[in-house]
């Protein structure tokens, strides 16, 4: 019998030789390389990256391309939504830089195209929080009155957007008198003004019919008191007149009969109330003391 000696007796019945060692050492490497690929496979499918990070954001375009973007859907396309689409991304991806601070006033002014009134006073104001001494912070004052005003409700609805309306356009007068802007609020302004004295006449014109002669008067004497620069204080001085006349409170019913002929002599309304006093015997007299003549003369109108 052949006698094998210990160490060949260990490669038979004990370890691998060194050539099977290196073989599975191999495989082991190939193995692992394999499952790496494999890895950055899945990773690159599920949008994440070796380190664990998701990396699923396009690379951030220009700021200017993206505001002319914006440009040429609002001008040349006509469609102020996308423009709006394009200047938000201008503020998402650079949001500190000057292109953000022109992205975010024509945004606005792109939800005001769109008729998207509460979206564009949203912009404007947060416009005016972080841009408060830019030029442009007049036109986004303006934006705001503008988004208000042309809400403006029939005058039988509630006027609370008409009240917003001429308080945010007061403000541009107020805060930016020799802007460009500032006419055109004034005759927006004009515009609303009619509108809450129309209103009151309206109420007042209500209580009148009914015979609630007090709470006519005191409608009356908001549009005198408050609106007389609008077409409705012709009327109201007559109807005040009327509603005097049928309390029997005849002197104040002289004073806004010759108040209205005093600064409206030719209106229809004062051949009304002219009319009306002197069928009660009396003519139309003013009481320098009355409320009606402090009211008119704390304007000049008297």
């Amino acid at each position: 019998m052949q006698k094998h000696s210990v160490s060949e007796d260990i490669v038979v019945q004990g370890a691998l030789p060194v050539t099977q060692k290196r073989t599975r050492r191999g495989r082991r490497f190939a193995r692992t390389a394999a499952m790496l690929v494999l890895a950055v496979s899945v990773g690159g499918c599920s949008s994440f990256n070796l380190f664990g990070s998701k990396d699923d954001q396009p690379p951030d375009e220009p700021a200017d391309r993206l505001y002319n973007e914006g440009l040429y859907y609002l001008n040349a396309k006509r469609e102020p939504k996308e423009a709006v689409k394009k200047f938000e991304e201008v503020d998402r991806q650079h949001p500190y830089s000057e292109w953000a601070r022109k992205s975010l006033i024509m945004s606005a002014y792109a939800h005001y195209t769109a008729s998207q009134y509460e979206e564009c006073v949203a912009a404007a104001k947060r416009y005016i929080t972080l841009h408060p001494g830019s030029p442009d912070a007049a036109y986004a004052q303006y934006l705001i009155g503008a988004s208000y005003f042309d809400e403006i409700p029939d005058i039988t609805r509630d006027q609370a957007r008409t009240e917003k309306a001429l308080a945010a356009l007061d403000e541009v007068i107020r805060k930016y008198p020799t802007s460009e802007y500032a006419n055109s609020a004034k005759q927006k302004i004009e515009v609303a003004r009619d509108q809450l004295a129309g209103k009151e006449m309206l109420t007042g014109r209500y209580y009148l019919e009914r015979k609630d002669y007090t709470g006519a008067i005191n409608r009356f004497k908001v549009v005198v008191t408050r609106y007389q620069t609008t077409r409705h204080v012709e009327e109201a001085l007559q109807r005040l007149t009327e509603a005097y006349m049928a309390l029997g409170i005849v002197e104040e019913a002289q004073t806004a009969a010759a108040v209205l002929g005093h600064n409206f002599p030719d209106s229809v309304w004062y051949k009304h109330a002219y009319t009306l006093v002197k069928s009660g015997g009396v003519e139309p007299s003013e009481n320098k003391g009355s409320w009606i003549s402090k009211a008119f003369k704390k304007v000049g109108l008297g």
